[in-house]
């Protein structure tokens, strides 16, 4: 399947620059955006939960703390904690058990990560979603940053749709439906817009990534 990497990010960026203007002026003002990938692993999922309806340092202020106590995030390693000690990882009530569900399912093999990997987009959203706790934004964030998938637009993302308002100008009412109205013109390859959108809404902000 056709993914992007450190060998055709720039190339698939100046693509739909061409056919949108507003994407074009991010890339003039803030250059191309970085290479977020991450592993197809267990931990990159853990990470993700922990940014569900969080700021992205709060996320890995715990991710960080986690890796501190256990060094290499696993399956078997996470089910050997107790609650209490994932608590002083900052982890939540809620959060203890999605990572502990996602851990069994994998120590079970309800899910495989690597064959995940063949798989349609489609396909790993319904598999994924079968897990308490993992919903539609998870899996979008997993398919653009793990899996690297082309046409994945993540209209649950509070950054996105916040930067698809600045940059195209539209009113604070605009709805989602509207929204994915315009991302149609991004097919096949709304990873590529979203990326753009989400580097310039850090850029305005001054955010920092460090992972």
């Amino acid at each position: 399947m056709e993914q992007y990497d450190k060998n055709n990010l720039y190339l698939l960026c100046d693509g739909i620059a061409e056919r949108d203007g507003d994407l074009k002026n991010i890339i003039t003002t803030f250059e191309y955006p970085p290479l977020w990938m991450r592993p197809n692993s267990f931990a990159t999922l853990v990470l993700i939960i922990l940014e569900q309806q969080v700021s992205l340092a709060s996320a890995y202020a715990a991710f960080k703390k986690l890796i501190e106590k256990i060094e290499f995030i696993t399956p078997e390693k996470i089910l050997a904690l107790s609650d209490a000690e994932l608590r002083t990882c900052y982890f939540s009530r809620q959060k203890i058990a999605y990572v502990r569900g996602l851990a069994t399912a994998i120590l079970n093999n309800q899910i495989n990560l690597k064959a995940l990997e063949q798989q349609t987009d489609s396909s790993v959203r319904t598999q994924l979603k079968t897990l308490k706790g993992i919903g539609d934004w998870t899996v979008d964030i997993y398919l653009i940053h793990a899996l690297r998938r082309l046409d994945v637009f993540p209209i649950g993302d509070l950054a996105l749709v916040s930067a698809m308002k600045q940059v195209k100008s539209l009113p604070a009412t605009t709805t989602k439906t509207e929204l994915l109205a315009i991302g149609e013109s991004w097919r096949p390859y709304r990873t590529v817009a979203t990326l753009l959108l989400w580097h310039y809404y850090l850029q305005k902000r001054g955010i920092k990534t460090t992972y």
